[in-house]
């Protein structure tokens, strides 16, 4: 009871009664919470769909992952494709704020855009997001205003995704007021140039963002968007009780569904039973998202019982991928039985790379082979994840069990389990990696030894590999990059740092009255043109 009355009395204080003032208000569930709203932390998917509201980037991509204007209306880049020049709109502004003069939002003009992207790369931010950049850009001369609405962006050496990470919210344009008033406490005292404003956030409770007028952008009528009056975001923890309130009509949107309702709700191929159509929509997408187990190569921290590759081979081959998505997904998601690069993008080809499938034959052939015939003699090995994805895990130790290996599951919040893994203390652990861009690179960067983690949670350091990547980089040749990016997932694969579960596809549903709400490979939230009938 006392949940819900704080619900009720937040969205009197936000926004009104819907009844009375008929305000489009679209209301959406957090569960991980939001630790902050400073793009240069946007490193989870939580963060990035709130800042995505508040703040916008030069580029940015579409519903095909194609990459658009945003903030830049177009672009040159030199033969030698190390400067990139933005031609800038003139006629975006940042949200009215007490940090200007009057409070009045001033206009987002070229040096806005090179503090913001220097300010990534500057130590004192700490920005998880420093390593976008990292060997490709001089942070003191690669970023340059020629004039008000003209952005240089000057290379060290060619590097094709570029576009695409310009289009991450790491590179969101704020204003340096801002920081210089608030500091690290500007982390909640948000202020872009997005098509919405920030009004009001009690942590852990709910953030309330108000539409905000003057945005730039406009629909095809010329209606100025966005079209909604405002977005309220709660933190429930348990996804449980988010269905419940979507169910009755607290929410008008979810993000994939807790697993003891998806029997209910989905058949095991995956689509909307029955009884639930015409009551709430379901929306399927790819998505640039793998899902895996990482195990620590380093050393110095790594698991001694998965030292050697032949044990880290035999569990990528002691389990059935198939069978886990149709019983424990309900086929939500494509069994990753190629490389870590998921399906989706261009250079995905399972005929290049070929990945593990359920083989108990081989996987005890090579246990044997390591000096642990039927598992004897083989130390028990921790497997580390987080309560949601604990039945994967389950399900991965019962099927070793038949060929003698012990995994003993650990189960730990999520937000330890990040933290942990980045630190490299937890030898085997459960992890994703979303696309930031719609490019195989954001994958590979996961194993250059020169990244920190992240992106490298695993500590992979092979100098073949390494030599292949930075030749990819270079690489103007669709054709020819796609290739070296094949012979580097396949090298992954073989060296089995990771045990790739599946590839996924988003799941969303939304109420009835709810439309325009797309979808995309990078699972973005997209509210600028969502109406609520």
């Amino acid at each position: 009871m006392k949940y819900y009355c704080l619900l009720f009395t937040l969205f009197l204080f936000s926004c009104g009664q819907r009844s009375k003032e008929h305000k489009m208000v679209f209301r959406y569930n957090q569960p991980e919470g939001i630790p902050t709203l400073d793009p240069a932390f946007a490193k989870n998917q939580a963060i990035m769909w709130a800042v995505r509201q508040l703040y916008n980037t030069l580029v940015e991509p579409d519903s095909m992952l194609n990459i658009r204007p945003s903030l830049a209306t177009r672009w040159e880049v030199s033969e030698d494709r190390r400067r990139y020049r933005f031609y800038l709109r003139n006629d975006v502004y940042f949200h009215d704020n007490d940090i200007f003069p009057g409070g009045k939002g001033r206009k987002m003009t070229a040096a806005d855009v090179a503090y913001s992207l220097k300010r990534i790369m500057d130590p004192g931010t700490a920005s998880p997001g420093a390593w976008i950049f990292n060997g490709t850009v001089d942070p003191a001369t690669g970023f340059q205003a020629i004039d008000d609405t003209t952005f240089q962006l000057t290379l060290i050496q060619p590097f094709h995704p570029i576009m695409g990470i310009l289009s991450m919210q790491y590179c969101s344009v704020i204003p340096h007021e801002a920081v210089e008033k608030y500091g690290k406490d500007f982390r909640k005292h948000p202020c872009g140039t997005g098509p919405f404003k920030f009004h009001y956030w009690d942590e852990g409770q709910a953030l309330i963002l108000h539409k905000y007028e003057n945005y730039f952008e406009k629909d095809s009528a010329g209606t100025r968007l966005p079209y909604l009056d405002a977005v309220k975001v709660v933190f429930v923890d348990s996804k449980a009780t988010e269905f419940l309130l979507f169910r009755q009509g607290e929410l008008d949107f979810i993000n994939d569904i807790e697993t003891s309702f998806k029997d209910e709700v989905l058949t095991k191929q995956g689509h909307l039973k029955k009884e639930w159509e015409g009551k709430i929509a379901l929306i399927k997408a790819p998505y640039l998202n793998t899902e895996y187990f990482g195990i620590v190569m380093d050393p110095e921290k790594r698991d001694p019982s998965l030292k050697d590759i032949r044990v880290r081979q035999a569990i990528n081959y002691g389990f059935d991928r198939v069978k886990m998505m149709t019983y424990l997904r309900n086929s939500i998601g494509i069994p990753a039985t190629s490389g870590f690069v998921p399906a989706g993008l261009p250079s995905f080809d399972t005929t290049h790379v070929k990945g593990y499938t359920y083989d108990l034959a081989k996987c005890r052939q090579l246990l044997k082979e390591a000096g642990y015939p039927e598992g004897k003699g083989l130390p028990p090995i921790k497997l580390v994840t987080q309560p949601v994805y604990a039945d994967l895990a389950n399900y991965l130790a019962n099927q070793l069990q038949e060929v003698g290996m012990t995994i003993q599951v650990e189960v730990i919040q999520k937000s330890t389990l990040i933290d942990q893994a980045a630190k490299s203390a937890i030898p085997f652990f459960r992890a994703s990696w979303i696309a930031d861009y719609p490019d195989a690179e954001s994958y590979l960067a996961m194993f250059y030894s020169k990244n920190p983690a992240p992106p490298n949670y695993t500590r992979y350091n092979n100098p073949v590999f390494d030599q292949l990547y930075e030749k990819a980089m270079l690489e103007t040749n669709d054709s020819l990059r796609y290739k070296l990016y094949q012979e580097m997932d396949q090298m992954v694969i073989k060296d089995a740092c990771v045990v790739p579960l599946f590839y996924d596809i988003s799941v969303r549903f939304r109420q009835m009255n709810v439309t325009g709400l797309s979808s995309n490979g990078l699972n973005l939230l997209e509210l600028r043109r969502v109406k609520i009938e």
